[in-house]
């Protein structure tokens, strides 16, 4: 008997629907994606003491809880147990010129720095932070005209000129407005014995920078500077609105500028010898001073500099100026040996300066911390860094925003 082809339809559609009703009943339901990370060291750094027997809870790129690790029992969140090493927030680089010369940021990351900040260089809104480099700009360096960089490099995208009081708070807000966090400007007459921007070394990018060194080598410089009323106009405009400044500086005149303008940091260890009575007003001012002590080891008066300022209790913040010749594109140790040898600080006051104060000085208190509500951007390092500070250009893991970059241990 020949069954109708209406009646054959309806037998397949009831086939297919017990059919999938079978499939659904059978399906394993999928576990969702796993949002926190349970990291068990030996050591954990929180960016102001070593703690031991501790444990950090990650969730959604954010620390969650740092506690003894026996706090953890009932969780449920992945693991990584790191055994005999020390878990440290990511460092802060507060000097760096990634972008001008073309740093390649992943690497950077790879190698211990989390959050950069680019001072001389393009212009852009803060980034990163969420699986990638960190990166902060100043923006370009406002000079006088004719001043440095302007002779070697120019003006595009590494400085400004400017002549009046009204151009300079006008540029200031131009920065502000296109993202720059801090405010920098150039103090520099040119000339300090064994400043790389003033002697034959070479540059790694093969930039117009090579150029300029090798061909100023042997010159006697004296670059115009911003007179100090200009200086000030550049400090109340930025302080107005919420930002800092920052001077690149080398000797005593352009020091004494910036400490009667009002300027915040020195973006350098000055390079030449800086009278004692100078030092004293600036620490009066609260001004602090970024390191850089590696990139200026050939200037006579760096360490010296350095060990006054410590001895009158000045802070120092972590920079080693990322771009320049022989500097890690990472952590560089070499720097962080300088700031001990130099000014007798100890291990830890050493990783303080490149973690919880330099996020302080950010105005982002959190920043190089590891606290509940910080960002995940941490680092490890098998052993115990501060008997070996070496360790910290190879760490064994990076994570930036609780993402992880890059993981030596196993995760269970």
């Amino acid at each position: 008997m020949k069954i109708p082809s209406g009646l054959i339809g309806l037998i397949n559609f009831v086939l297919l629907v017990t059919l999938t009703a079978c499939t659904s009943s059978l399906t394993i339901p999928q576990e969702p994606e796993q949002k926190s990370l349970l990291i068990h060291a030996a050591r954990v750094f929180d960016g102001k003491n070593i703690r031991t027997n501790t444990s950090v809870l990650i969730t959604d790129g954010l620390i969650a809880q740092i506690d003894i690790r026996e706090a953890f029992k009932s969780s449920d969140a992945k693991v990584i147990d790191l055994g005999d090493a020390t878990l440290l927030p990511g460092f802060i680089e507060l000097h760096a010129h990634l972008a001008f010369q073309h740093i390649p940021a992943d690497i950077v990351l790879k190698h211990g720095i989390t959050t950069i900040r680019d001072v001389g260089g393009p212009l852009h809104k803060p980034y990163g932070g969420n699986g990638s480099l960190r990166v902060l700009t100043s923006g370009p360096i406002i000079t006088a005209p004719g001043g440095y960089p302007i002779p070697a490099l120019g003006t595009e995208n590494i400085a400004i000129a400017v002549d009046t009081e009204r151009q300079a708070r006008e540029t200031v807000d131009n920065l502000i407005d296109g993202g720059a966090v801090v405010i920098k400007v150039a103090l520099e007459p040119g000339g300090e014995v064994g400043a790389p921007w003033a002697s034959s070394h070479r540059h790694h990018t093969g930039s117009g920078h090579d150029n300029f060194l090798h061909n100023t080598a042997h010159a006697k410089k004296s670059w115009p500077l911003l007179p100090e009323n200009i200086v000030e106009a550049i400090v109340d405009e930025a302080h107005n609105r919420g930002r800092k400044v920052t001077a690149h500086l080398g000797e005593a005149k352009g020091a004494k500028i910036a400490i009667d303008a009002g300027i915040d940091e020195w973006a350098h260890m000055p390079c030449e010898i800086i009278p004692e009575a100078l030092l004293k007003k600036a620490l009066a001012h609260k001004v602090k001073i970024v390191t850089t002590l590696d990139t200026l080891s050939k200037c006579h008066g760096v360490n010296e500099n350095a060990k006054t300022w410590a001895l009158l209790g000045g802070e120092l913040l972590y920079g080693a100026e990322i771009a320049h010749p022989d500097i890690p594109w990472g952590i560089d140790a070499q720097e962080l040996l300088a700031m001990m040898h130099s000014t007798n600080m100890q291990p830890l006051e050493v990783l303080r300066s490149a973690t919880s104060k330099s996020g302080q000085h950010l105005n982002r208190p959190l920043l190089g911390t590891l606290q509940p509500g910080a960002p995940a951007d941490m680092i490890a390092v098998k052993g115990d860094p501060t008997q070996a500070l070496k360790i910290l250009e190879y760490p064994d893991l990076v994570m930036s925003g609780g993402k992880i970059i890059f993981n030596n241990f196993k995760i269970r």
